[in-house]
Protein backbone atom coordinates (compact mmCIF):
# COMPACT_ATOMS: atom_id res chain seq x y z
CA UNK A 1 0.00 0.00 0.00
CA UNK A 2 2.45 2.29 0.83
CA UNK A 3 4.85 2.02 -2.28
CA UNK A 4 1.46 2.36 -4.35
CA UNK A 5 1.26 6.01 -2.69
CA UNK A 6 4.42 6.39 -3.14
CA UNK A 7 4.70 5.37 -6.60
CA UNK A 8 1.38 8.05 -7.28
CA UNK A 9 3.26 10.67 -5.23
CA UNK A 10 6.20 10.24 -7.51
CA UNK A 11 4.07 10.08 -10.61
CA UNK A 12 2.44 13.16 -10.28
CA UNK A 13 5.52 14.80 -9.06
CA UNK A 14 7.02 13.66 -12.51
CA UNK A 15 3.50 15.21 -14.20
CA UNK A 16 3.85 18.58 -12.27
CA UNK A 17 7.33 18.77 -13.38
CA UNK A 18 6.65 18.10 -16.70
CA UNK A 19 4.04 20.86 -17.14
CA UNK A 20 6.52 23.29 -15.77
CA UNK A 21 5.42 26.30 -15.80
CA UNK A 22 1.70 25.97 -15.90
CA UNK A 23 1.49 29.36 -14.05
CA UNK A 24 3.17 33.01 -13.93
CA UNK A 25 6.37 32.88 -12.32
CA UNK A 26 7.17 35.62 -10.01
CA UNK A 27 10.96 37.21 -9.92
CA UNK A 28 10.94 39.17 -6.84
CA UNK A 29 13.52 41.92 -6.95
CA UNK A 30 14.52 42.89 -3.22
CA UNK A 31 14.78 46.36 -4.38
CA UNK A 32 12.41 49.42 -5.13
CA UNK A 33 11.67 49.61 -8.88
CA UNK A 34 14.01 52.09 -11.08
CA UNK A 35 17.10 50.99 -9.56
CA UNK A 36 19.54 49.25 -11.12
CA UNK A 37 19.14 45.55 -9.63
CA UNK A 38 15.37 46.19 -11.15
CA UNK A 39 16.55 46.98 -14.36
CA UNK A 40 18.79 43.85 -14.42
CA UNK A 41 15.86 41.75 -13.34
CA UNK A 42 13.35 43.24 -15.97
CA UNK A 43 15.74 42.79 -19.03
CA UNK A 44 16.22 38.63 -17.83
CA UNK A 45 12.71 38.42 -17.12
CA UNK A 46 11.91 39.20 -20.80
CA UNK A 47 15.27 36.94 -21.66
CA UNK A 48 14.32 34.14 -19.75
CA UNK A 49 10.98 33.57 -21.34
CA UNK A 50 11.54 32.22 -24.64
CA UNK A 51 13.48 28.86 -23.31
CA UNK A 52 10.64 28.74 -21.11
CA UNK A 53 8.19 28.29 -23.87
CA UNK A 54 6.82 31.88 -23.55
CA UNK A 55 6.06 31.55 -20.04
CA UNK A 56 4.64 34.75 -18.34
CA UNK A 57 7.55 35.97 -15.87
CA UNK A 58 6.31 38.98 -13.60
CA UNK A 59 8.64 41.42 -11.48
CA UNK A 60 8.18 41.72 -8.37
CA UNK A 61 9.93 44.52 -6.25
CA UNK A 62 9.98 44.27 -2.30
CA UNK A 63 12.01 46.65 -1.25
CA UNK A 64 13.41 47.04 2.24
CA UNK A 65 16.20 46.23 5.31
CA UNK A 66 18.81 45.64 2.64
CA UNK A 67 17.01 43.27 0.38
CA UNK A 68 16.69 40.87 3.11
CA UNK A 69 12.30 41.31 2.75
CA UNK A 70 12.27 39.93 -0.75
CA UNK A 71 14.69 37.18 0.53
CA UNK A 72 12.63 35.84 2.90
CA UNK A 73 9.78 35.93 0.95
CA UNK A 74 11.19 33.62 -1.56
CA UNK A 75 12.94 31.64 0.81
CA UNK A 76 9.21 30.91 2.64
CA UNK A 77 7.16 30.75 -0.65
CA UNK A 78 6.34 26.95 -2.01
CA UNK A 79 9.04 25.70 -3.55
CA UNK A 80 7.76 25.07 -6.94
CA UNK A 81 10.18 27.16 -9.05
CA UNK A 82 6.99 29.37 -9.34
CA UNK A 83 8.77 32.10 -7.30
CA UNK A 84 12.41 32.93 -7.69
CA UNK A 85 14.86 35.66 -6.19
CA UNK A 86 16.98 37.76 -8.23
CA UNK A 87 19.54 39.21 -5.40
CA UNK A 88 23.06 40.99 -5.59
CA UNK A 89 25.89 40.80 -4.23
CA UNK A 90 23.88 41.38 -0.91
CA UNK A 91 23.09 37.87 -0.89
CA UNK A 92 27.21 37.08 0.28
CA UNK A 93 26.75 40.18 2.62
CA UNK A 94 23.96 39.87 4.73
CA UNK A 95 25.02 37.57 7.15
CA UNK A 96 27.85 39.58 8.73
CA UNK A 97 25.25 42.91 8.33
CA UNK A 98 22.36 41.46 10.23
CA UNK A 99 22.85 40.08 13.46
CA UNK A 100 19.37 38.36 13.18
CA UNK A 101 18.76 37.43 9.74
CA UNK A 102 15.61 35.23 8.95
CA UNK A 103 17.25 33.15 6.63
CA UNK A 104 20.16 31.45 5.72
CA UNK A 105 21.62 32.42 2.45
CA UNK A 106 23.50 28.75 1.80
CA UNK A 107 21.24 26.48 3.27
CA UNK A 108 17.70 27.96 2.96
CA UNK A 109 17.65 28.48 -1.10
CA UNK A 110 18.45 26.37 -4.11
CA UNK A 111 21.21 28.08 -6.27
CA UNK A 112 20.46 28.42 -9.98
CA UNK A 113 23.07 30.72 -11.30
CA UNK A 114 24.72 33.51 -11.81
CA UNK A 115 23.80 36.42 -14.33
CA UNK A 116 25.84 39.18 -14.67
CA UNK A 117 29.37 41.15 -13.28
CA UNK A 118 28.49 44.77 -13.09
CA UNK A 119 31.36 47.75 -12.24
CA UNK A 120 30.71 50.46 -9.93
CA UNK A 121 31.82 54.10 -10.93
CA UNK A 122 33.10 56.60 -8.47
CA UNK A 123 31.15 60.03 -8.67
CA UNK A 124 31.30 63.41 -7.88
CA UNK A 125 28.94 66.08 -7.64
CA UNK A 126 28.97 68.50 -10.85
CA UNK A 127 30.67 71.51 -8.74
CA UNK A 128 33.18 69.38 -7.11
CA UNK A 129 36.52 71.20 -7.51
CA UNK A 130 38.31 67.68 -8.81
CA UNK A 131 38.27 67.33 -12.34
CA UNK A 132 40.51 64.00 -12.52
CA UNK A 133 41.20 60.89 -9.86
CA UNK A 134 44.64 62.12 -8.96
CA UNK A 135 42.95 65.69 -7.61
CA UNK A 136 40.03 63.98 -5.90
CA UNK A 137 42.67 62.61 -3.93
CA UNK A 138 43.50 65.94 -2.90
CA UNK A 139 40.61 67.37 -2.32
CA UNK A 140 39.66 64.60 0.16
CA UNK A 141 42.47 64.77 1.92
CA UNK A 142 42.09 68.50 2.17
CA UNK A 143 38.72 68.63 3.44
CA UNK A 144 38.40 65.36 5.72
CA UNK A 145 35.84 65.36 8.04
CA UNK A 146 33.72 67.96 5.98
CA UNK A 147 33.00 64.93 2.99
CA UNK A 148 29.78 63.14 2.49
CA UNK A 149 29.18 60.11 0.57
CA UNK A 150 25.71 59.21 -0.40
CA UNK A 151 24.10 55.35 -0.96
CA UNK A 152 21.16 53.53 -1.60
CA UNK A 153 20.47 52.44 2.16
CA UNK A 154 22.95 50.08 4.30
CA UNK A 155 23.61 46.50 2.55
CA UNK A 156 23.51 48.35 -1.06
CA UNK A 157 25.47 48.35 -3.20
CA UNK A 158 26.46 51.60 -3.08
CA UNK A 159 26.87 51.23 0.69
CA UNK A 160 29.73 48.44 -0.13
CA UNK A 161 31.43 50.11 -2.87
CA UNK A 162 31.86 53.39 -0.38
CA UNK A 163 32.74 51.25 2.15
CA UNK A 164 35.93 49.85 0.50
CA UNK A 165 36.85 53.19 -0.96
CA UNK A 166 37.00 54.27 2.77
CA UNK A 167 39.04 51.94 3.56
CA UNK A 168 41.42 51.71 0.74
CA UNK A 169 41.68 55.27 0.81
CA UNK A 170 41.60 55.77 4.72
CA UNK A 171 39.82 58.80 4.54
CA UNK A 172 36.58 58.63 7.03
CA UNK A 173 33.01 60.37 5.60
CA UNK A 174 30.41 61.04 6.28
CA UNK A 175 27.62 58.26 5.15
CA UNK A 176 24.55 59.35 3.96
CA UNK A 177 22.22 56.36 3.64
CA UNK A 178 19.32 56.94 1.68
CA UNK A 179 15.97 54.59 0.76
CA UNK A 180 17.12 53.81 -2.26
CA UNK A 181 19.46 54.69 -5.46
CA UNK A 182 17.19 57.13 -6.72
CA UNK A 183 16.88 59.61 -4.14
CA UNK A 184 20.64 59.40 -3.48
CA UNK A 185 21.52 60.01 -6.87
CA UNK A 186 18.90 62.79 -6.93
CA UNK A 187 20.84 64.83 -3.84
CA UNK A 188 24.26 64.18 -5.70
CA UNK A 189 23.30 65.55 -8.43
CA UNK A 190 21.54 68.37 -6.54
CA UNK A 191 24.83 68.97 -4.87
CA UNK A 192 23.57 68.37 -1.22
CA UNK A 193 26.36 64.96 -1.29
CA UNK A 194 29.71 65.37 -2.72
CA UNK A 195 30.03 61.33 -3.87
CA UNK A 196 28.10 58.02 -4.81
CA UNK A 197 30.06 54.52 -5.41
CA UNK A 198 27.18 52.89 -7.69
CA UNK A 199 26.86 50.27 -10.54
CA UNK A 200 27.14 51.23 -13.97
CA UNK A 201 23.88 50.05 -14.92
CA UNK A 202 22.78 53.14 -13.11
CA UNK A 203 25.67 55.64 -13.65
CA UNK A 204 26.40 55.45 -17.23
CA UNK A 205 23.49 57.86 -18.45
CA UNK A 206 24.19 60.41 -16.14
CA UNK A 207 27.74 60.47 -16.90
CA UNK A 208 26.87 60.50 -20.54
CA UNK A 209 24.86 63.64 -19.98
CA UNK A 210 27.69 65.39 -17.99
CA UNK A 211 25.50 65.70 -14.88
CA UNK A 212 28.32 64.26 -12.76
CA UNK A 213 32.11 64.00 -12.46
CA UNK A 214 33.28 60.08 -13.27
CA UNK A 215 36.75 59.57 -11.21
CA UNK A 216 36.88 55.89 -11.71
CA UNK A 217 35.71 52.29 -11.90
CA UNK A 218 35.97 49.68 -9.63
CA UNK A 219 37.58 46.56 -11.42
CA UNK A 220 40.49 45.70 -12.56
CA UNK A 221 40.03 46.12 -16.13
CA UNK A 222 38.82 49.38 -17.71
CA UNK A 223 34.98 49.21 -18.70
CA UNK A 224 35.06 49.04 -22.92
CA UNK A 225 31.90 51.33 -23.68
CA UNK A 226 31.74 54.86 -25.75
CA UNK A 227 30.74 56.20 -22.68
CA UNK A 228 33.03 54.62 -19.45
CA UNK A 229 36.29 53.63 -21.65
CA UNK A 230 38.05 56.90 -20.67
CA UNK A 231 37.96 56.46 -16.63
CA UNK A 232 40.97 54.57 -14.99
CA UNK A 233 40.50 52.02 -12.44
CA UNK A 234 40.96 52.87 -9.27
CA UNK A 235 43.97 50.07 -9.21
CA UNK A 236 45.53 51.87 -12.12
CA UNK A 237 44.91 54.98 -10.30
CA UNK A 238 46.74 53.64 -6.79
CA UNK A 239 44.57 51.37 -5.03
CA UNK A 240 46.51 48.33 -6.26
CA UNK A 241 44.35 45.56 -5.86
CA UNK A 242 41.17 47.70 -5.65
CA UNK A 243 38.51 45.37 -6.94
CA UNK A 244 34.23 44.95 -6.55
CA UNK A 245 32.14 43.80 -8.86
CA UNK A 246 27.96 43.75 -8.28
CA UNK A 247 27.26 40.67 -9.08
CA UNK A 248 23.78 39.25 -9.50
CA UNK A 249 22.32 35.77 -9.25
CA UNK A 250 19.24 33.96 -9.01
CA UNK A 251 17.61 31.46 -6.49
CA UNK A 252 14.74 29.36 -5.84
CA UNK A 253 13.40 28.60 -2.69
CA UNK A 254 14.70 25.21 -0.85
CA UNK A 255 13.11 22.21 -1.81
CA UNK A 256 12.15 22.96 -5.42
CA UNK A 257 12.17 19.77 -7.41
CA UNK A 258 14.99 18.88 -8.82
CA UNK A 259 13.45 18.42 -12.30
CA UNK A 260 12.49 22.04 -12.15
CA UNK A 261 15.75 23.54 -11.17
CA UNK A 262 17.31 21.91 -14.25
CA UNK A 263 14.62 23.39 -16.29
CA UNK A 264 15.82 26.76 -14.69
CA UNK A 265 18.89 26.46 -14.88
CA UNK A 266 18.80 25.28 -18.55
CA UNK A 267 16.62 28.55 -19.12
CA UNK A 268 18.82 30.53 -16.95
CA UNK A 269 22.20 29.66 -19.41
CA UNK A 270 19.97 30.09 -23.02
CA UNK A 271 18.74 33.59 -21.49
CA UNK A 272 22.15 34.69 -20.95
CA UNK A 273 22.93 34.20 -24.41
CA UNK A 274 19.96 36.04 -25.69
CA UNK A 275 21.29 38.79 -27.66
CA UNK A 276 19.23 41.69 -27.07
CA UNK A 277 19.79 40.85 -23.76
CA UNK A 278 23.89 40.63 -23.94
CA UNK A 279 23.58 44.11 -25.59
CA UNK A 280 21.20 45.86 -23.39
CA UNK A 281 23.86 45.05 -20.44
CA UNK A 282 27.06 45.48 -22.17
CA UNK A 283 25.56 48.90 -23.16
CA UNK A 284 25.57 49.40 -19.17
CA UNK A 285 28.92 48.60 -18.74
CA UNK A 286 27.53 44.64 -17.17
CA UNK A 287 29.14 41.67 -18.52
CA UNK A 288 27.10 38.73 -18.61
CA UNK A 289 28.36 35.73 -16.62
CA UNK A 290 29.95 33.14 -19.02
CA UNK A 291 31.99 30.99 -17.00
CA UNK A 292 31.11 28.03 -14.64
CA UNK A 293 29.46 30.22 -12.35
CA UNK A 294 26.11 29.42 -14.40
CA UNK A 295 26.25 25.93 -13.09
CA UNK A 296 24.36 25.88 -9.37
CA UNK A 297 27.46 24.03 -7.66
CA UNK A 298 29.63 26.74 -8.73
CA UNK A 299 27.79 29.86 -7.99
CA UNK A 300 26.87 28.08 -4.53
CA UNK A 301 30.38 27.86 -4.04
CA UNK A 302 31.42 31.43 -5.33
CA UNK A 303 28.71 32.80 -2.93
CA UNK A 304 30.34 31.34 0.00
CA UNK A 305 33.73 32.77 -0.76
CA UNK A 306 32.21 36.15 -1.15
CA UNK A 307 30.38 35.82 2.64
CA UNK A 308 33.97 35.27 3.73
CA UNK A 309 35.14 38.30 2.04
CA UNK A 310 32.57 41.07 2.70
CA UNK A 311 32.73 39.79 6.40
CA UNK A 312 36.01 40.48 7.24
CA UNK A 313 35.46 44.26 5.30
CA UNK A 314 31.91 44.77 7.07
CA UNK A 315 33.18 43.83 10.81
CA UNK A 316 36.55 46.41 10.33
CA UNK A 317 33.89 48.78 9.31
CA UNK A 318 31.61 47.78 12.26
CA UNK A 319 28.43 49.03 9.97
CA UNK A 320 25.96 46.65 11.44
CA UNK A 321 21.81 46.97 10.51
CA UNK A 322 21.09 45.82 14.20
Amino acid sequence: MKKALLATALALAATATMAFPDKPITLVVPFAAGGPTDKVARDFAEALRKPLGGATVVVENVGGAGGTLGATKVAKATPDGHTLLLFHIGMSTTPAMYRKLSYNPLQDFEFLGMINDVPMTLLGRKTLPATNYAELVKWLNDNKGKINLANAGLGSASHLCGLMFQSSIKVDMTTVPYKGTAPAMNDLLGGQVDLMCDQTTNTTGQIAAGTVQAYAVSTMQRVNTPVLARLPTLDESGLKGFNVSIWHGLYAPKGTPQPVLDKLNAALKEALKDADFIKRQTDLGAVVVTDNRTSPAEHKKFVASEIDKWGAVIKAAGQYAD
